[in-house]
C-alpha cells in the first residue's frame, strides 16, 4: 500500500470551503464595486518583483519577511565561493501592494489620468509567524490616490473605505488618525536625534500594549539618556487631556495639526453614528515610507486593526526622480472575512434551489428545467435522488440552499422545515 502524502496546506496558508469562498467573493466584489462608484479604477500588477526593488522599498520590518525566489538556469552559479542570498536570488514575492503601485505608476504614468485613483485587490506574501487573522499568503484590498497633495485625498479614501465596510455590514469601528510629522517633532523636541526617531517610534507604537511606563522602561533599556526619555514621557502625558492642543504646542508646522483636526471632523460628520474618528498620538504605523498623515481602523470584534494606511509622498519619486504626492488605504480582507464568517454571515445572493431528479428522468430535461429556474433568477444545484441523500442535502442547506424542487411531482419544498 502506498504511503499517504501530507495533505495539509503549507504552514501559514489556508484552504477555503465553498461556503467560505462564497462569503469571501461577496465581500471582495462588494468592496470593489463600492470603490468603483467612488471613481477608483482597478489595476493589476505582477506578484513577482525585482529583488533589488523589494530590498530598497522602505518596507520596514516587512523587508525581513520577503519570500525570495531562486535564480534559474545559467543565472544560478552554485560553484561561486562565499555565496550570499543576493547571489542566489533575483526576484521575490510582493509583501504589499504599495511598492508595486509606485513602480506601476512610474512605468505607466503617461497613460493615466491625474490625480490617479487606483484599486488593487490581490494576494501578497510575508514569511512571518502565522497567527489568527495573519497568514503568509493573504489578500489585500487597496485604494490609493496619486497626484493630490491636499487633505481631500485623505478624506476621499476615508469616505470610500468606510462606505465599503458599511456595505458589507461591518460597523461599530473606530478610525484612529495621527500624523508622522507631529510625532517626529515631539520626539526631536524631547532631545532625541533625528536618526533616533524611527527607533523611538517603534517602541512608542507599543503604548497600547505595554503602557507609558513600559515605553519609558524600554527606551531607558535601549540606552537613551534618562533626561531625554523623561522629557518625552512628560510631553506624552501632557497630551492626555488635550491631545491636539499639545500637538499644536510641539509641532513645528501648525497646519499639520489643523489638517488632522479637519480630517477627524470630516469623518465624524459623514459617519451617521456608525463609526467614530479620533486623534491618537500613539498611532505610528510601521512602514518606513509614510511621510505624513496615517490612519487605522480598529474593531472591538477583532481586538486590533482591520484597515490602515497613510501618506507616502516620497516613494514614487525614487522611480521617476521627482516628488509625487500619494496616499493609500488598505482593508485587511482576511481579518474582516474571518470576523464575518465567525458571525455566520452568508452572502445575500440569489435564492438557491436543489433540483432533485431520478433515473427515469432524461438528463436533458433536467438541465432544461434547471435553465428555466435560473432564468427566474435562482441558483440551481441538480441532485440525483438516492436512498441516502441526507448528508448531501445537509451540506447544501448549510451552504444556503433554501428550497428543493422535485422533478417527479413538479413541486417546491421549503428546506427550513426539513
Amino acid at each position: 500500500m502506498a504511503v499517504k502524502m501530507n495533505a495539509q496546506p503549507v504552514r501559514g496558508t489556508k484552504d477555503f470551503l465553498p461556503n467560505e469562498v462564497e462569503v469571501r467573493d461577496y465581500v471582495r466584489e462588494t468592496i470593489e464595486k463600492t470603490y468603483k462608484v467612488f471613481g477608483f479604477q482597478k489595476i493589476d500588477t505582477p506578484e513577482l518583483e525585482d529583488i533589488e526593488r523589494l530590498n530598497k522599498s522602505d518596507g520596514g520590518e516587512n523587508l525581513s519577511m520577503i519570500f525570495k525566489i531562486l535564480k534559474r538556469g545559467q543565472k544560478l552559479d552554485l560553484t561561486k565561493e562565499n555565496l550570499t542570498e543576493d547571489d542566489l536570488t533575483d526576484s521575490g514575492l510582493r509583501y504589499d501592494l504599495t511598492m508595486p503601485l509606485s513602480r506601476y505608476f512610474a512605468n505607466n504614468h503617461q497613460f493615466l489620468n491625474m490625480p490617479f485613483k487606483a484599486i488593487q485587490i490581490g494576494k501578497v506574501f510575508r514569511a512571518e509567524r502565522p497567527q489568527k487573522g495573519r497568514l503568509r499568503a493573504f489578500i489585500q484590498c487597496d485604494i490609493d490616490i496619486i497626484g493630490d497633495k491636499s487633505i481631500n485625498a485623505e478624506m476621499e479614501l476615508i469616505a470610500a473605505t468606510t462606505k465599503a465596510l458599511d456595505n458589507i455590514g461591518f460597523s461599530d469601528f473606530k478610525i484612529r488618525i495621527n500624523d508622522r510629522r507631529i510625532l517626529t517633532d515631539m520626539i526631536e523636541g524631547s532631545g532625541f536625534a533625528s536618526e533616533e526617531v524611527m527607533s523611538v517610534c517603534i517602541i512608542f507604537d507599543k503604548l497600547d500594549k505595554i503602557g507609558i511606563e513600559g515605553v519609558k522602561a524600554e527606551l531607558i533599556e535601549k540606552g537613551y539618556d534618562n533626561n531625554v526619555v523623561e522629557k518625552f514621557i512628560n510631553i506624552i502625558n501632557e497630551a492626555e487631556d488635550d491631545a491636539l492642543g499639545a500637538a499644536l504646542k510641539y509641532c513645528k508646522n501648525q497646519e499639520v495639526v489643523e489638517n488632522v483636526k479637519k480630517v477627524i471632523d470630516f469623518a465624524n460628520n459623514i459617519s451617521n453614528g456608525k463609526f467614530e474618528a479620533i486623534y491618537d498620538k500613539s498611532l505610528v504605523r510601521g512602514m518606513g515610507y509614510y511621510t505624513g498623515m496615517v490612519f487605522e481602523i480598529v474593531s472591538p470584534k477583532f481586538g486590533s486593526s482591520v484597515a490602515g494606511g497613510g501618506r507616502y509622498d516620497e516613494m514614487i519619486g525614487k522611480y521617476i526622480g521627482e516628488s509625487v504626492p500619494a496616499v493609500g488605504f488598505s482593508i485587511g480582507f482576511e481579518r474582516i472575512t474571518s470576523i464575518l464568517l465567525e458571525e455566520k454571515m452568508t452572502s445575500p445572493q440569489k435564492k438557491k434551489v436543489i433540483l432533485i431528479y431520478g433515473d427515469e428522468d432524461e438528463f436533458s430535461k433536467v438541465i432544461l428545467k434547471a435553465n428555466e429556474l435560473i432564468e427566474q433568477d435562482m441558483c440551481v444545484s441538480v441532485l440525483k435522488r438516492g436512498k441516502k441523500m441526507g448528508k448531501q442535502m445537509d451540506m447544501l442547506i448549510a451552504s444556503g440552499y433554501e428550497l428543493s424542487y422535485n422533478l417527479a411531482d413538479d413541486s417546491f419544498k421549503n428546506l427550513s422545515a426539513r
